[in-house]
Order: C-alpha cells, then sequence, then structure tokens
C-alpha cells in the first residue's frame, strides 16, 4: 500500500520502496488504459466491418454501389427523354409536326447511333398504299423506289393444345388391328408438353420465380395451373433428368482440378426456417487451354459439417482450388483413400482481407499489400487460356520474383506488428498457409484465385431473396440438382431453358447407352438432327 503523501517516513529504504510502489502503480494504470485505447479502436473496426457486410458495397467488386449508378444512369436517361417529348409537343403546337424520328432542333442531347434490327428475326411488310395518279396534275406515277423504316414489335405468348392422333386400321385379310405406338410423354402420364416444363423449370431455378408467382402469371393469360400441379412436375423433371446430373457429377470428379464453394441457403423447417448450404464443385481447364469441357456440380446439406465434403469427394484424389474452411483439412491428410488431395489456396480471399482493412481503416500496410497482390493479378491475367507448359514458364519468370518479394516483406512488417493487430491477423492467415498460396508456380493447372467456384454460386446469392427458402431438404437436394444441369448448360454457351426443353423431349425414348450425347457440350438440338438426315 502507498503511504500518503502527508505521511512520508524518514527511512530512506521506505522512500525508496513508496516511490518504487508508486512507479509500478501507475505503469499498470498507463497499461490497462493502452489496453482499453487498443480495445477501443478493436471494436471501432470490428463495428465498421459488420456494417460494412450488412449495409455496405459488397468487398473490391462494389456491386451494390455499381447496381446503384446503374439506375440512377437508367432514370437519368428517361427523364432526359421524357423532357425532349414534352419540348417537341411544345413546339409542335406552335410548328409544323415534324414526321421524321430525329431529335427534334432544340434538343441538345447526343443520341446513339442505331444498329441494324436482328437479321434472324422474321420481317412483316407493311405498305402504305401509294396514290393512283399525281396529286399536284393527275399525271401517271413510275415507281422509283421505296423507303424502309423497321419497328421492332413481341407477340404476346401463345398457348397451344397439340392434338397427337393414332389412327386405327384393320386389315381385310386378317382382321387384325394396326395401330402405331404412343409417343413417349417428357413424364408419365403428364399432359405438360417439353416446352412448358422447361419453361417452370427454367423460371423456377434459373430466373428464381417461385411457382406460386408463376401460377399467378399463367392465371393472367387465361392459363389454370395451380401450384400443387406445377409442384408435381418438378418433381418428375427431375427424376427424369437424373441421370444427366450423375454424368455430369462424373465429369467434374474425374478432373485433375476442381474449385470448390458452399453458400447458405435457408430452409422450411417446422414453422420456421433453418440455414442449409449448398456446395459447389466446378471443373473448368479452360484457363490453362485444357480441351475438357467445362461443368459445375451442386450438394445440398443440412449444415456445414466437414463430413460432407468428405462425402462428395470420396472418389477424388486431385487438386481443390478452395478457401481455408476447416471442413476441407481432412481431404488433405496423407493417410486418405483414395489418397490425399492437393490443397491450392485463394489469393482473392487473402486480398480481400486486406482490401476491407485499407478501406476502413485506411490502414498504410494493408494499402501495400494489396498494390503488392495487384501486382501479381496483372501477371496472372495476361496468362489466361495459355497452355500448361507455357503458363507455368512463364510464371517462373514473372510471378515467382513478385511472390518472393511478397513473402519478405510479409515476414518482416509481421515481425513489427502485434498479433492482435488485425493487419497482421491478415498477414498471418497467408503466411500460415504460404505453400497452399504458391504452389500455382509449380502446377501450371492451378488457378491464382477459386472465382469459378464463386461464380457458379452468384445466381444462388442473388436468388434468394426471390425465392426465400427451400421448402424441405428434398427441395435442396432437388434444387442442387437442377442447378447442376442449369449452370452446365451456361459453362458451355447454351440456352439452359432450350436445351432442357429438347432433352425433356427425347430423353424417355433416348437409348441409356447414348445419354452422353444429351450433355450440353455434346447436345445438338433434334431439328438440326432431323435435318442432317
Amino acid at each position: 500500500m502507498t503511504p500518503s503523501p502527508d505521511i512520508l517516513p524518514d527511512d530512506l529504504e521506505a522512500l525508496k520502496a513508496a516511490l518504487l510502489a508508486e512507479r509500478s502503480a501507475r505503469l499498470e494504470a498507463e497499461a490497462r488504459a493502452s489496453g482499453a485505447e487498443a480495445m477501443v479502436a478493436h471494436l471501432k473496426l470490428m463495428i465498421a466491418r459488420l456494417k460494412r457486410e450488412r449495409f455496405g458495397p459488397s468487398s473490391e467488386h462494389r456491386r451494390r454501389l455499381l447496381d446503384q449508378l446503374e439506375l440512377q444512369l437508367e432514370e437519368l436517361e428517361a427523364t432526359a427523354a421524357e423532357d425532349a417529348c414534352a419540348a417537341e409537343a411544345a413546339a409542335a403546337a406552335v410548328a409544323k409536326p415534324r414526321r421524321d424520328d430525329s431529335a427534334a432542333p432544340g434538343d441538345g442531347r447526343r443520341r446513339p447511333v442505331r444498329g441494324p434490327l436482328p437479321a434472324h428475326l422474321p420481317r412483316e411488310r407493311v405498305v402504305i398504299p401509294a396514290p393512283a395518279v399525281c396529286p399536284c396534275c393527275r399525271g401517271k406515277l413510275v415507281k422509283l423506289g421505296e423507303d424502309i423504316t423497321e419497328t421492332l414489335e413481341v407477340i404476346p405468348r401463345q398457348w397451344k393444345v397439340i392434338q397427337t392422333v393414332r389412327e386405327k386400321f384393320s386389315c381385310r385379310a386378317c382382321e387384325r388391328i394396326a395401330q402405331p405406338p404412343a409417343p413417349f410423354h417428357p413424364i408419365a402420364r403428364g399432359r405438360a408438353g417439353a416446352g412448358l416444363l422447361a419453361l417452370v423449370l427454367y423460371g423456377k431455378y434459373g430466373l428464381h420465380l417461385p411457382l406460386n408467382r408463376q401460377s399467378e402469371g399463367f392465371a393472367r393469360e387465361g392459363i389454370e395451373l395451380d401450384v400443387s400441379t406445377l409442384a408435381d412436375w418438378v418433381g418428375a423433371c427431375a427424376a427424369a433428368l437424373s441421370p444427366l446430373v450423375e454424368l455430369i457429377r462424373r465429369h467434374v470428379l474425374a478432373a485433375q482440378r476442381i474449385h470448390g464453394d458452399d453458400t447458405t441457403v435457408p430452409v422450411l423447417a417446422k414453422g420456421k426456417t433453418i440455414t442449409g448450404r449448398l456446395w459447389t464443385y466446378v471443373r473448368d481447364d479452360r484457363p490453362f487451354g485444357g480441351p475438357d469441357p467445362p461443368a459445375a456440380v451442386y450438394a445440398y446439406s443440412r449444415n456445414r459439417e466437414g463430413e460432407h465434403p468428405r462425402r462428395h469427394l470420396a472418389d477424388f484424389a486431385g487438386i481443390l482450388q478452395a478457401d481455408a474452411f476447416a471442413g476441407f483439412n481432412a481431404l488433405y491428410e496423407p493417410s486418405r483413400k483414395p489418397g490425399a488431395m492437393t490443397e491450392a489456396a485463394c489469393w482473392a480471399h487473402a486480398r480481400r482481407k486486406f482490401f476491407v482493412l485499407a478501406d476502413l481503416a485506411k490502414a498504410p500496410l494493408a494499402l501495400e499489400a494489396v498494390r503488392r497482390i495487384d501486382a501479381l493479378f496483372d501477371v496472372e491475367r495476361a496468362l489466361n487460356g495459355v497452355p500448361e507448359g507455357r503458363r507455368l514458364a512463364l510464371r517462373k519468370e514473372h510471378a515467382a520474383p513478385l511472390v518472393a518479394e511478397l513473402e519478405a516483406w510479409l515476414r518482416r512488417e509481421r515481425a513489427r506488428l502485434s498479433r492482435h493487430n488485425d493487419v497482421a491477423k491478415a498477414m498471418e492467415y497467408m503466411l500460415k498457409r504460404w505453400p497452399s498460396f504458391i504452389r500455382f508456380l509449380d502446377d501450371g493447372r492451378i488457378c491464382l484465385t477459386n472465382n469459378a467456384a464463386e461464380r457458379a454460386l452468384r445466381g444462388i446469392a442473388l436468388g434468394r431473396r426471390s425465392w426465400l427458402f427451400a421448402g424441405s431438404d428434398r427441395g435442396g437436394e432437388r434444387a442442387a440438382a437442377i442447378y447442376t444441369l442449369i449452370t452446365t448448360a451456361k459453362l458451355n454457351d447454351v440456352d439452359p431453358q432450350a436445351w432442357l426443353e429438347d432433352v425433356l423431349r427425347r430423353i424417355a425414348d433416348h437409348p441409356a447407352s447414348r445419354l452422353a450425347e444429351l450433355l450440353p457440350w455434346n447436345w445438338r438440338p433434334q431439328a438440326l438432327d432431323a435435318a442432317a438426315a
């Protein structure tokens, strides 16, 4: 206990002890104050980060801000067009109306040059009757030519009922009855055509329109299709298309390198929603010039436990590009059967941690880290599509020196920072996994990022607000199957709805040994096959 200032001891040793006690108490108070200040700064940064995640633009792409700017531009263009029309109407009240569609003299807007309308669209000629004689002298007219003005128009969606007639014939000689066999329907005992089924499927999973909204839209067109009927069709289509889903899954897992990621999906459970997961595994060999077609397979799970990726990838033993999710760690163990996977880390994930700190806290070290990583991305951008061997050689020449400088800088700056510093944590994230981050320097097949998997999940993340939740675990599994088909079609530049329509029309009587012909990268529309025959 420190003695009172009014009562000081006469002994020198006692005075020294009192002075040391007072100094120790002061240092302890300063340490507590410093710790409190550090905690306040840390909590402020954490609050700013959470606010950014909830309300702010998404990561470095600023997708929401871009959407707002595009909406603002749209509104400004519409306002300018409305004002121009009002000005033209006012001018027409005091002058002869203009018959052409050019801008009025007082309209200062610069209009874009109009391109021709699509040549593949059918043309309907509407000829305005010409006068029989000259309106001036009543003389005979001779045609000099014609001026054509094209206008784009739309015909509302048409519904029709197709009657398939099978005529019966009786043989006069043996009195046997002959009749063609009944055609296969896309779904057993169903009254929906392949085009309608594809429309419903792509509307639900491609455009994120729940079945109740589709039912309401059909009713406005005079077609009563209740939700239960549409749901029956969706389930029957999922069962019919399941062999193609399995073929795509085998194709993806036969790759030497795949991308893996997951996202949340709300699932209805006993009157409330729980958070399920949709996992995706993407095969895309195009960045290193691989000849095999790209594909994506999805899987649903009720939670995010590590057993799910272990089950999904039980037969895979190649390179896995993913984030640092702990559930993947068991896949990299040497004792794993049929063999350990090779981990390849994602530089975009690492950059994102620094970018957030540079954006929120304006941390100089975070800004420098982003600058150094961006230089590496500039090198990699030029190597997209380059064959594996050439790609690896160029990486050794241009990327390896940048990576070596970055590692030296990270280790040097990390040694100067407290372990509680947020920039130090971002550095530690990379340094602990450094062998996985630099593995792309020894294998030309490895990409710098896991963006292929993130792109495959982007549509699901955007559509969650529309379909609100999956109705059940079976609904999540069904969604994963249909997403597999739609995303794989898009990766191969195939119109998903047109492909689904043609496949649903053919799959019932297509030989099982030739199902691979219906996969998106092998698909030829039936009309083209008939024309070739």
